[in-house]
């Protein structure tokens, strides 16, 4: 007899999220001090008792200041975050009961959780937490195609009476002492499942009893879509990559979703990696997703030692600067309405509330930047950046001009300049 699936009601208001637009996601763990990719102990085939020595007694942020992270993630214009409380590797950031390998019983000698979510709550942020339905180093995780003795048949044949359900039930253990001893958590982020041969899905992880779970204990909490329960999550998460329109459900309805990116290639400290993204890039991905109705979760893997990287201040300031003049057209706003389209070069972002469009040039047009489909739709327009008015003209039938709106020769110094249209009632 088939499984039922879990299917939501009523579910919680996503109305805030959706406001919001913009959050920093957070990848801390042991992987920051061997600073090359969070996912190095699965990648170099690292066996847990190994990467445990390795690492458990040498993990020491003596620099690590939740206040300063909180600061410039409001700085940034970021609204919530979203802290990997348990990542892959299976070690804790938390202070559990039902684990001895945690952050308290390393040279950081206390729960690294707590003072986050105090920090980050000081600044008006709303809290987020990750957790890994995978572990690695749990005894009663049983050996599969992710883990890192993959390859070791012999380990296979070793651990082969391993009991998922064990683990099952220290996992759900662990999200209970996550959703009851930090005050109101606002979005419980799970990571990942993979069902099918040698994988695991919603049965190994007791999917549809963690959910019912979840809500009980944070009832306005909203939870992602990685427990392979299909009709239950609350916004839906493409990976580094943004969908090419806004996503929608099978039956044709647009969902509510939020991209993750981060500012390089990996999701952790990755001391080497040069594949930088520039500041214009990180800007232009908020923009991407808000012009197709969607957030973005833009990643931070802070240091061993507890600090951000010189390179991940530089884009945090790259945000904080261009959000402090454009952030009216990130907060509130969606999707421009059926029938406006996006000039080449630009993204529409769309603010149903103040009826505002905004204009978002990645090219900056020579003196004209047409805008055939606003006829009769415009009152007003302006740069966002020192609100200086723009020439606007409607579209002129013998002429055979479209709405057109005159540029100045020069661009206006931001790395993404914005143009805001009073559209008519």
């Amino acid at each position: 007899m088939a499984k039922k699936t879990v299917r939501k009601q009523v579910g919680p208001d996503t109305e805030w999220f959706v406001e919001a637009r913009f959050g920093m996601f957070i990848h801390w763990g042991l992987y920051a001090l061997g600073g090359r990719h969070e996912w190095m102990m699965h990648r170099e085939k690292v066996p847990p008792d190994v990467y445990e020595q390795r690492y458990l007694a040498r993990f020491n942020p003596d620099l690590y200041d939740p206040r300063e992270w909180a600061r410039l993630a409001r700085e940034a214009g970021m609204k919530y975050f979203v802290i990997t409380t348990k990542h892959h590797e299976g070690f804790c950031l938390f202070d559990s009961r039902h684990t001895d390998y945690k952050a308290p019983n390393t040279p950081a000698g206390r729960d690294l959780i707590a003072p986050m979510v105090e920090a980050f709550r000081a600044e008006g942020l709303r809290v987020g937490f990750y957790y890994s339905l995978i572990d690695w180093h749990h005894p009663d995780f049983p050996i599969d195609k992710m883990h890192p003795l993959r390859e070791d048949q012999a380990a296979r044949e070793r651990e082969k009476g391993r009991d998922v359900r064990k683990y099952a039930d220290y996992l759900h253990k662990q999200v209970r002492e996550l959703l009851t001893n930090y005050g109101r958590i606002d979005i419980m982020w799970f990571d990942f499942s993979y069902p099918g041969p040698d994988g695991k899905g919603r049965d190994d992880w007791q999917s549809e009893k963690l959910i019912e779970m979840v809500r009980r204990l944070q009832p306005g909490i909203i939870v992602d879509n990685r427990l392979d329960l299909p009709g239950e999550p609350d916004f839906v998460t493409p990976e580094q990559f943004i969908p090419p329109r806004w996503p929608t459900d099978e039956e044709g309805r647009r969902q509510v979703w939020e991209a993750c990116h981060t500012f390089s290639g990996s999701w952790g400290y990755h001391r080497d990696e040069a594949s930088w993204k520039s500041v214009k890039q990180c800007i232009w991905l908020l923009i991407d997703c808000v012009s197709k109705g969607g957030n973005l979760l833009m990643n931070v893997g802070p240091t061993a030692r507890g600090q951000f990287d010189d390179r991940a201040r530089e884009r945090l300031a790259g945000y904080a600067a261009w959000m402090k003049q454009h952030g009216r057209s990130i907060y509130g706003c969606t999707a421009a309405p059926d029938g406006l389209a996006a000039p080449e070069g630009t993204k529409l972002t769309w603010n149903p509330a103040s009826r505002r469009m905004y204009v978002h040039l990645l090219t900056y047009p020579f003196r004209n930047l047409h805008l055939p489909t606003f006829e009769g739709r415009v009152q007003y327009a302006q740069f966002l950046n020192d609100a200086s008015e723009l020439k606007f003209t409607d579209a002129d039938a013998e002429k055979k001009t479209p709405p057109m709106i005159e540029l100045p020769p020069a661009a206006p110094r931001v790395e993404v300049p914005v143009i805001e249209l009073f559209m008519k009632a």
